[in-house]
């Protein structure tokens, strides 16, 4: 798709490393924005913090179950942890677009280093009540409302538009990592030593990140316009997406596949007990392979040096059909082996659409975007969640599964024609060396066209 007007970042005035420049177009390495030096102090801090992130959810999770008996409770504090983000998240937005983000990051990783001090040392005390998570959780939540779009929006000012997508990727790879590690010594540690240790881990792991942009060069970093501070600035980015049909459909994917296709801990956890009769020893199969399939799939997103946007609607197409499969499959273990391309396929799209919207997006505009982006693909779990199991207690687990894929992939379909008529393209179907090939091209001519 086209670079659009954000992909002309000043760089940076100096690179003192003999390496090829980090806006080159296109990249063979997996790791090539690991090149930049301040995106490898970036990345190092990342690895650490989201461990402890990830130990943070389960032992926040786990703390509330033993204080209330009550899984409603559990619900109520996973809700005042990502509500903020979707009643607040575009404000957020508009500070992010207004700060310097390096500053920015600074303060809200503080924020929530003390938070997760502060309930580690009211757990350890043994004074911890409910009413102490639900309050650092809404922290942890407002804290993210910033800390979101800002780390979002500043891996283009550390490595450029050409290696956008590189970074982009391995931050997800970061993350789905972080996702196989932290919650099994979570784990141990609940069972070994009590919550109140791994919430003093994730408090003491933002160390990391903060020393990070402590390290970096200013002088490196990419030089991005702010916004001036005035009015009308919420609406002005919410004009400047519905004037930009790549971006609003993408959010609209995004929203969609999200909201319905992304709710498995209603789904995983309703085939492991109901369907299969396995118990929580499965569930936590299906979750690590799942991981797994994410983390293959932000590594193959890092080789690629494009994000473009038929590789986003046909994983998508890709992403519910496989949903509608494993809705029908008769034994666990092909279930189980489904969850893999899943979790590669979801990740594709989520990869894509954050790199083509930081791409596609002015530099002056792209907190207020990514904060719209972020809102409507993390806020759709609030109202998904309660539809899926709606329809799974009314009709069963296997048509909830397969009604959230068939959404997911009539929304990428949908989405794939509306942009081919705004771009006045037409399907062509053929062959290429023997294989078959499906792309959008002018309606005028034969050649492929560069939007794709």
């Amino acid at each position: 798709m086209s670079t659009g007007p954000g992909a002309d970042s000043a760089p940076a005035p100096t690179t003192p490393d003999p390496l090829p420049a980090p806006d080159t177009p296109r990249t063979s390495s997996m790791f090539s924005s690991l090149r930049v030096r301040n995106y490898r102090l970036f990345f190092a801090g990342q690895v650490v913090s989201n461990i402890g992130t990830w130990m943070q959810r389960i032992a926040q999770d786990w703390l509330v179950l033993s204080l209330t008996g009550s899984a409603t409770a559990v619900g109520v504090t996973t809700a005042l942890q990502f509500l903020p983000m979707l009643f607040l998240g575009l404000y957020g937005g508009v500070l992010v677009d207004r700060l310097p983000r390096r500053g920015t990051l600074l303060v809200t990783q503080s924020a929530m280093a003390v938070t997760g001090i502060a309930l580690a040392a009211l757990t350890l005390s043994g004074h911890v009540q409910v009413w102490h998570v639900y309050l650092a959780a809404f922290a942890v939540g407002l804290a993210t409302v910033v800390d979101n779009p800002a780390r979002q929006s500043f891996v283009s000012e550390m490595v450029g538009p050409g290696q956008l997508q590189n970074a982009v990727s391995l931050n997800s790879a970061n993350f789905q990592s972080a996702r196989l590690v932290g919650p099994a010594v979570a784990g141990l540690m609940i069972t070994g030593v009590g919550t109140g240790w791994a919430f003093l881990f994730n408090g003491l792991s933002f160390v990391a990140p903060i020393a990070g942009l402590l390290l970096m060069r200013a002088r490196e970093l990419y030089v991005v316009e702010r916004a001036p501070r005035g009015k009308g600035q919420l609406r002005e980015g919410l004009q400047y997406v519905a004037g930009r049909p790549d971006l609003i459909w993408t959010i609209v994917l995004v929203g969609f596949v999200g909201t319905f296709g992304f709710n498995f801990p209603v789904y995983l956890s309703a085939f492991a007990d109901d369907v299969f009769h396995a118990g929580a020893g499965s569930y936590s199969l299906f979750n690590t392979l799942m991981a797994v399939g994410s983390l293959a799939g932000a590594l193959l997103a890092a080789r690629r040096g494009t994000a473009r946007m038929r590789v986003m609607i046909g994983a998508a197409v890709l992403f519910g059909a496989m949903e509608i499969l494993a809705a029908t499959a008769p034994s666990l273990w092909l279930f189980a082996l489904l969850m893999a391309p899943i979790g590669m396929f979801g990740m594709t799209i989520n990869v894509t659409a954050n790199t083509s919207i930081q791409m596609g997006t002015d530099p002056a505009m792209r907190g207020r975007v990514m904060a719209l982006y972020m809102m409507v693909f993390l806020g759709g779990s609030p109202v998904g969640a309660p539809v899926a199991g709606w329809i799974t207690d009314a009709y069963g687990v296997r048509a909830g599964l397969a009604v959230g894929g068939a959404i997911a992939a009539a929304a990428a379909v949908t989405v794939g024609l509306v942009l081919a008529r705004v771009g006045d393209l037409r399907l062509s179907v053929g062959w290429h060396h023997g294989h078959p090939r499906v792309r959008f091209v002018p309606r005028s001519s034969g050649e492929l066209a560069t939007v794709g």
